[in-house]
């Protein structure tokens, strides 16, 4: 049974699961979906357009679905989905899409206070937000990345999956899969290695993108030569095919 205080506003047209609560002073505007389960605290915001998965916990004076920050916006239906047992703490602010485009924000993520993810954003599972990180826009955040707080993500930034950004540090360029990111201007600084190990990875896999890793940042070859040497020499493990994919696509660059 669904447990509404009796100050909240909820929309006939909301689509409330099972189990549900809504705190104090909450609304819930028309065209969204709250999935079983999922605990709204006090004074939030559930903005037209947001699908809340199963399970999901926001805290008090968040912001979830409101109209992307973006002048290409002329009021179109766009979507804000956040996937099940995802955390959003206190006045996180979440923006949905622009134009047909959705935000995404996958399963088992943490969004600490004061994070704002932008539109067009897309955040896989177990993503960890620290307090007061700020993506602009088409930002692609994959799984199992931590980023440290205070950081602001430039638009069009990729981080790749089971990579650490430092807090309080500016990420203009795409962030590669696997590693440890710090200083400013952002650089590599060696493998997540507290991470991978926490993860399962064996050690026969990091010793491997250890030695990627080396061929990419230590050999003094640029990057397209390093990705030939790195085709040329390794096995194309699930590890190093990721790698390789995530550099041979990024459009910003990677970090130095």
């Amino acid at each position: 049974m669904s447990m509404i205080h009796s100050t909240a506003i909820v929309d006939p047209d909301a689509q409330i699961g099972k189990n549900v609560t809504l705190g104090p002073y909450t609304i819930v505007e028309r065209n969204t979906v709250i999935g079983d389960g999922t605990e709204i605290g006090p004074q939030v915001l559930v903005a037209s357009g947001a699908r809340i998965g199963p399970s999901c916990r926001i805290f008090k004076g968040a912001v979830v679905g409101t109209i992307p920050q973006d002048l290409k916006f002329h009021g179109e239906d766009t979507i804000l989905e956040i996937g099940a047992r995802t955390t959003i703490r206190e006045f996180v602010t979440l923006n949905r899409g622009t134009r047909d485009g959705i935000t995404t924000v996958g399963a088992d993520c943490l969004l600490m206070a004061y994070s704002h993810v932008a539109h067009d954003c897309r955040l896989g599972d177990h993503a960890i937000l620290a307090n007061a990180v700020n993506l602009a826009g088409h930002v692609t955040i994959e799984d199992w990345v931590v980023v440290g707080g205070m950081t602001p993500v430039h638009q069009f930034v990729k981080i790749g999956c089971h990579a650490f950004v430092g807090g309080g540090y500016r990420a203009a360029k795409d962030v590669p899969p696997y590693i440890l990111a710090s200083g400013e201007p952002l650089h590599f600084s060696g493998l997540n290695l507290v991470g991978l190990q926490r993860r399962g990875f064996s050690s026969e896999a990091i010793a491997t993108l250890k030695r990627v890793y080396r061929i990419i940042y230590r050999s003094g070859k640029n990057v397209s030569q390093a990705i030939e040497t790195i085709m040329q020499e390794f096995e194309r493990t699930p590890e190093v095919a990721k790698v390789i994919d995530f550099i041979r696509s990024s459009e910003r660059g990677i970090i130095r």
